[in-house]
């Protein structure tokens, strides 16, 4: 099968510019047209169905102030809200990312079609009932906006950058159960030639500047697609709540959010390069540092957070336990050395950390004399990468991986 290889995002994308240099694949201006006006195939399969999704409003679930920060159509989880709360995400606590709005779907209309050139006899449904019949699998995974940190680029970098002004709340772990991916392409007829799949939500066209982009949507490479990724209906042992995907969504560990479409309506399965908005107009790094083209959104970085609110009170001479909780897209944290004010020492781990979620910590501290304070956790992860100092810059702040200043007051 071609592209074998690619399970790595920002190998497949330097693959992908490479096959487009080559006239391989979509030219760049064929690129930059699908960008503006929405994806080749969106009447390569027809409408959907009448009544598979209706009205929408922005967020369903309740969003209360000591919970969540709502941006518009987005809510953060606040830190301070996951103290106490074990490992995984409660699902009332976790963070919301909606591109328009969380749709109604009706469950017993809802279909799953596959359609392209890489299916041997052509499109495919499969209902709701169909996937439940099918062997399931659960795994413990985090999902992580790409933008995730990208109001630090501004408060601690002194940089502009543009979209949700989120600090480090964009991020929940939760355990998901569904089927594999690979067992319905297989199902489907996926052929050997096949090289590309494209994930499309059922959410409202995403319309920005005028223009409408279409249905929020981002290619994966089949190699991707084969190795792990899920097509999710259960979201910590209950069926998955509407903002979070419902009836069906994917989860793609390791890789930006963006990936793991929620609403999962249709994917095309191509045996040619596939493209979309959402990984060449949007989710590229792009500033002086980067190439023209840009570099695509890979796997999350490195992070730390504090479970406590910004600016939290401790009082005088105190004996305290700071807990938080560090992450990152290439697999188990390593190390968390926290610094208080008189240099880094290094935190206890607490509790088990699965490979694609977080790792909890604590250490202790006195409160010493009142004022401001300014506490930092740095992590490092089992490749070694550690968090720095300071971000490279980006216009669109993805990826914010350094050390963040967390502001504390003794009184």
């Amino acid at each position: 099968m071609t592209g074998t290889g690619l399970t790595d995002e920002a190998t497949y994308d330097r693959t992908r510019i490479e096959q487009w240099r080559a006239g391989k694949a979509l030219s760049r201006r064929g690129m930059l047209r699908l960008t503006a006006g929405g994806s080749l195939a969106l009447t390569a399969f027809g409408a959907l169905p009448s009544g598979t999704a209706s009205a929408a409003t922005p967020i369903v679930k309740p969003l209360p102030r000591e919970i969540f920060e709502v941006y518009g159509t987005n809510a953060e989880t606040r830190w301070e809200a996951m103290s106490g709360q074990g490992y995984l995400t409660p699902v009332e606590r976790f963070f919301v990312r909606n591109h328009t709005a969380t749709p109604t779907i009706d469950v017993g209309t809802w279909r799953l079609k596959l359609f392209g050139t890489g299916l041997s006899g052509g499109p495919v449904e499969f209902s709701y009932r169909d996937l439940l019949r099918l062997p399931s699998e659960t795994i413990t995974s985090a999902v992580e906006c790409a933008g995730n940190g990208r109001s630090y680029f501004t408060s601690q970098q002194g940089q502009s950058v543009s979209g949700t002004a989120w600090k480090l709340g964009a991020i929940g772990v939760a355990r998901w159960r569904g089927v594999r991916l690979s067992t319905v392409l297989a199902k489907a007829g996926l052929t050997r030639n096949a090289v590309d799949v494209l994930p499309e939500g059922l959410d409202a066209d995403y319309v920005t500047g005028g223009v409408n982009l279409g249905k929020v949507r981002r290619p994966l490479p089949v190699a991707k697609a084969l190795q792990d990724v899920l097509l999710a209906y259960e979201m910590n042992g209950r069926p998955l709540p509407p903002d979070h995907g419902y009836p069906v969504r994917l989860v793609v560990p390791s890789w930006a959010g963006i990936s793991s479409i929620k609403w999962l309506g249709r994917i095309e399965v191509s045996e040619t390069p596939l493209v979309s908005p959402w990984n060449t107009q949007y989710y590229r790094l792009l500033g002086p540092g980067y190439p023209a083209e840009g570099t695509l959104v890979t796997r999350q970085v490195v992070k730390s957070a504090f479970e406590l609110p910004w600016n939290a009170e401790f009082a005088a001479g105190g004996r305290q336990v700071l807990r938080g909780r560090s992450w990152s897209g290439n697999g188990r944290i390593r190390r968390v050395d926290v610094d208080t004010g008189n240099g880094w020492r290094q935190a206890k781990f607490v509790g088990a950390a699965a490979d694609r979620g977080w790792q909890r910590w604590e250490i202790p501290w006195r409160a010493g004399v009142p004022g401001v304070h300014t506490l930092r956790a740095r992590a490092t992860d089992i490749t070694g990468a550690t968090q720095p100092e300071a971000t490279p810059h980006n216009t669109q702040g993805y990826l914010f991986d350094a050390v963040v200043r967390h502001p504390v007051r003794v009184v």
